[in-house]
């Protein structure tokens, strides 16, 4: 088919999809109400990883979360396609078999995509960084998403296996959420751009250990993205988290130079940063694999 006869094919399509709501603050690329929605041919099974609001350790969050996650299941049954919400901790010990294990049961032993975005910052100068800040860094940006990937192996890599040995080549994609702070680096956040240039090697190794089985991996990494991690900070700019709560945001001056540093003179917004995880999960990235794709509007 032609690119744009595929495309339109990809977009349109009704799907099977997994959306996570975990009790880590998700969306970090994509912000509030942006989803992954009509990724692949018809019948494909994804899983978004932090699709929806953070979820506290109380019961009034969990449900709150639970809420929205099943907001976005709803939507996507209505467009035609197969949806299930999955409330839990990324970072939890057992979640991430939970998870795979819940898909598998909802819609068979295939899962075609994987998108690893659950995350959040938690910022200080090097000098006054704690230990607790440091590791909750680690747990959700590396941690989860290896043992996710571990979960998911057994449908992503050992299905690639069978389908090679049966003369079929069907690419499965696993696509993981980096930043621009981990490529390049930024100050105040050495935790946090720590962990995600690990992604970035996390990435590239797997994309080298399971190509030879059909499974594309690649990265994004995020400039300024519209989301509540990167609203102007105020004292209501915090979000709940097994840690505690914890003030996100940034300081309106430093917006106003990041807006200058911006070719395009503007933030992403986050239907802008969803479409590139499209791409990345659907056949028309095929031949794309251990690749870091910068979303920064120039920058």
């Amino acid at each position: 088919q032609r690119p744009v006869d595929a495309l339109r094919r990809v977009q349109l399509a009704p799907r099977q999809a997994v959306v996570d709501d975990q009790q880590q603050p998700g969306l970090e690329g994509l912000g509030e109400g942006a989803r992954l929605g009509g990724v692949g041919e018809v019948g494909d099974v994804a899983l978004e990883v932090g699709g929806g609001l953070a979820i506290g350790d109380d019961d009034d969050l969990a449900v709150a979360g639970l809420v929205a996650a099943e907001e976005v299941a709803a939507a996507i049954r209505a467009a035609g396609g197969e949806a299930l919400a999955v409330a839990g901790d990324v970072t939890a010990d057992g979640f991430p078999d939970r998870l795979v294990g819940a898909a598998v049961e909802a819609f068979g032993p295939a899962i075609d995509v994987l998108v690893n975005n659950a995350g959040y910052t938690w910022d200080a100068m090097a000098h006054k960084m704690t230990d607790a800040q440091w590791e909750a860094m680690w747990r959700v940006h590396c941690t989860a998403p290896f043992r996710l990937v571990r979960a998911a192996a057994p449908y992503l890599r050992d299905a690639g296996q069978r389908d090679l040995a049966a003369g079929r080549r069907v690419h499965r994609k696993i696509v993981n959420v980096s930043s621009v702070a981990g490529t390049d680096g930024n100050p105040g956040q050495l935790n946090y751009a720590s962990a995600k240039a690990a992604v970035v090697g996390f990435t590239k190794t797997l994309a080298k250990e399971w190509g030879r089985f059909a499974v594309n991996v690649n990265a994004v990494a995020y400039g300024w993205i519209e989301t509540r991690l990167t609203q102007p900070k105020g004292e209501d700019t915090v979000i709940d988290t097994p840690e505690g709560a914890v003030a996100v945001g940034v300081p309106q001056q430093h917006l106003d130079a990041f807006r200058d540093r911006i070719p395009l003179g503007r933030p992403g917004t986050p239907e802008e940063a969803a479409g590139v995880l499209l791409f990345l999960a659907s056949p028309l990235s095929d031949y794309v694999s251990g690749q870091v794709l910068k979303v920064t509007g120039g920058a």
